[in-house]
């Protein structure tokens, strides 16, 4: 009988030696054996047994360093929370600063080319066409029109339909993944996936989307890059996961590209439409819809979940979002296009806030191309990662005061209208060169929906708020066990 070739004992023998290769050329090329407090910390996950989340124990390194800038010698990661190296990485000395192989190898299989995996040209190129095609008003008007009906044919029915149960409980952030997921594809793509209609399972794509964004992040926390690697080559564990995942996704995004030429792209309003007058490449297409999908729906959905559980425990400032539309809107007045939208600094202000204790993105990293020194003097060696840390920076005193662990929307405010931060000091939609082309319209999807639920419902968390929330492992934050809400009419609406 012949022995199958996975067993045979020569490949076995092999593998093995791979692997001693590997662990061998590890522990010379990095300081896996480290014995500093912080490395070691890391490695016995001791810090778990203060901090609920990673991202809250690196803020607690990150607030006592007098640099605000950390080094995890066992991952060869430099972390920062000091807004003038956050500024040297993104704009000063931006070319030394790339995503790099390593980033991109580590989540190539999942993004591909798509922007936020590429450096040079390729990122050009998809920076350019995106930013020609959101600057147009009339994509502007198109975004703001899927939203609202989003919102009035299936967000507020939805939510309705919860509120007349009476102690009905429904996952907010469940919904709201369903809703950027439904927002983004008609937005992108031109198609329904209909996922807020909660009878019928959430789609495949959004589930393989989910899975492959987790696994991904667990491949950049591990200490070992060679292990992740090897399991992909033998294809087992995670990796066999992740594979699988990305298998249904590749086919899923060749079927919306299908679709989309059978359709036809020359009238089509979504952005896929404008790549695919200028891109030919399928797979590079693929990467493109992979790349709308992580923007689009993981960021938004993690801002407004984060943003109604803050909410939940501030009542004060739901009332105040409610003054300021009705004064500018009209009471009982829905807003008829974005222009009006823009004016709600009150509520812009309250979003940001929230976003500046809870970012979608909690980390950016990056890596140094040559050796360099920070401007808080740190030495950089060349390949290290650098990751400047937007969770850790919203809670640092320097940057935002004595009371930057309070929830103050009126930080934002000055002379009656909304005052933006220094995008090196509020680093959410990034800065410098990488700038977040999409955060107006985000901005404006984020207020359109906030509005709408602030003035119908109030909702109550099942269980105390207790900050901070557990977050799961992922590219972007999400509560670990969800948002599950009562859901109740708002007593103060329109009648």
């Amino acid at each position: 009988m012949e022995i199958p070739f996975f067993v045979h004992p020569f490949i076995v023998l092999f593998f093995f030696f791979l692997l001693f290769l590997f662990v061998i050329f590890f522990f010379l090329k990095t300081n896996f054996l480290c014995n500093c407090e912080i490395c070691q910390a890391y490695l016995a996950t001791s810090w778990s047994e203060n901090f609920c989340n990673l991202c809250d124990w690196y803020t607690h390194l990150l607030r006592k360093s007098p640099t605000k800038t950390i080094h995890i010698h066992v991952l060869r990661n430099t972390i920062t929370a000091n807004p003038d190296n956050v500024e040297y990485i993104l704009k000063t000395n931006f070319e030394n600063y790339p995503k790099g192989k390593s980033f991109s190898s580590i989540l190539g299989d999942f993004l591909g080319r798509g922007i936020f995996n590429v450096d040079g040209d390729s990122w050009r190129f998809q920076k350019k066409m995106a930013i020609l095609e959101l600057g147009k008003q009339p994509i502007r008007s198109y975004c703001f029109e899927i939203v609202r009906h989003e919102i009035d044919s299936r967000l507020l029915p939805l939510l309705s339909s919860v509120s007349a149960a009476g102690d009905a409980v429904v996952d907010l952030q469940d919904v709201f993944r369903r809703f950027a997921f439904d927002c983004i594809c008609k937005f992108s793509f031109g198609l329904d996936p209909m996922c807020l209609e909660l009878s019928l399972p959430m789609s495949d794509f959004a589930v393989a989307f989910d899975s492959a964004s987790k696994l991904s992040a667990q491949r950049a926390m591990a200490v070992a890059p060679f292990i992740w690697k090897i399991k992909r080559m033998l294809n087992l564990g995670s990796e066999r996961e992740l594979k699988q995942a990305i298998k249904l996704i590749n086919i899923l995004a060749q079927e919306v590209i299908r679709q989309r030429r059978k359709i036809g792209i020359s009238a089509g309003r979504d952005l896929l439409s404008q790549f695919m007058r200028t891109v030919s490449d399928e797979t590079y297409l693929r990467d493109i819809v992979v790349s709308f999908l992580l923007a689009g729906r993981d960021t938004v959905a993690s801002a407004l979940t984060s943003f109604f559980w803050v909410l939940s425990t501030h009542p004060a400032v739901a009332s105040a979002v409610e003054l300021e539309a009705d004064r500018v809107i009209g009471a009982g007045c829905d807003p008829i296009n974005s222009d009006q939208i823009r004016k709600l600094y009150y509520l812009q202000a309250a979003i940001f806030e929230s976003m500046r204790l809870y970012p979608p993105i909690q980390f950016d990293s990056k890596f140094c191309k040559n050796d360099d020194v920070l401007p808080d003097g740190t030495f950089v060696r060349r390949g290290t990662r650098v990751t400047y840390h937007p969770y850790a920076m919203g809670r640092v005193e320097e940057i935002w005061g004595s009371d930057c662990l309070e929830f103050k929307p009126e930080r934002w405010l000055k002379d009656g209208g909304f005052c933006p931060a220094n995008p090196f000091k509020y680093p959410i939609f990034q800065g410098g060169f990488r700038f977040c082309v999409g955060k107006e319209m985000a901005v404006i999807e984020l207020k359109t929906v906030a509005l709408s639920l602030i003035r119908q419902f109030r909702f109550r968390s099942v269980t105390p708020c207790v900050a901070p929330p557990r977050f799961s492992p992922g590219l972007t934050a999400t509560f670990f066990d969800g948002f599950r809400v009562y859901v109740d009419e708002n007593e103060k609406k329109s009648k």
